[in-house]
């Protein structure tokens, strides 16, 4: 070879080197240091896909750069896998597929900044206030999908923010034809298996699930910075 033994080693040295430069996203290591999990780690049969890691959402901006990855607190990991397995075993053909799941908070101030002088400010948590669930990793945004990972009709796309993603009135959203029978009959599916493992819904966002209370995680747990 025209290099040699000499020239297989020197670029064996700088691969390596290559390799060992390579970090996880800096959001990903944040929420290593504080415990949280990695979802697809644990149960590689949930989908994932960040909406605030592209520039399709509200923002209209990329907030997430290179995190690709769902981390939630181990309690509220444990409790999505519950509903994963209650899922699968009622409908094998369909997964769960998280949008949005542990939030740190300087991300949720930049949400914020977006909307804190629009009409749509009360879909995000002030940080001022303490923010909200996702920011304790407590609470998590998902959608039902098929085996493809594509979204099953739930009447409006995730981060919707309107009367046809609130979940109160939903029997008459079906009468307007606002959403479909087909779209309530989701939503219930997804209401079922989330509160089978022990999420509430907001009623604003039929996406939307906590595992705990806002007051709770004041209490109990550790706002991610």
């Amino acid at each position: 070879m025209r290099f040699g033994i000499l020239g297989l080693l020197l670029f064996s040295a700088l691969f390596a080197m290559g390799q060992k430069d390579r970090q996880p996203a800096k959001i990903a290591q944040l929420m290593q240091q504080h415990g949280y999990i990695d979802i697809q780690k644990m149960d590689p049969s949930i989908f994932v896909s960040l909406m605030y890691a592209h520039t399709d959402n509200f923002t209209g901006t990329d907030l997430y750069g290179d995190l690709h990855e769902a981390y939630l607190h181990p309690l509220a990991a444990n409790a999505l896998l519950k509903a994963q397995k209650r899922l699968k075993k009622l409908r094998p053909d369909l997964s769960l597929k998280v949008m949005d799941a542990a939030r740190p908070m300087s991300i949720q101030q930049k949400m914020w900044d977006k909307l804190k002088r629009t009409p749509y400010k009360n879909y995000v948590s002030n940080p001022a206030h303490g923010g909200g669930l996702h920011n304790y990793g407590l609470a998590v945004d998902i959608t039902l999908c098929n085996s493809k990972g594509e979204m099953l009709d739930m009447g409006t796309q995730v981060d919707y923010f309107g009367a046809a993603a609130h979940i109160d009135h939903e029997v008459q959203l079906v009468r307007q034809k606002r959403i479909s029978s087909h779209a309530l009959a989701n939503r219930l599916l997804l209401r079922q298996v989330m509160g089978y493992a022990g999420f509430k819904p907001l009623r604003t966002e039929w996406w939307h699930f906590n595992l705990r209370t806002r007051a709770q995680a004041k209490k109990y747990f550790k706002v991610i910075p």
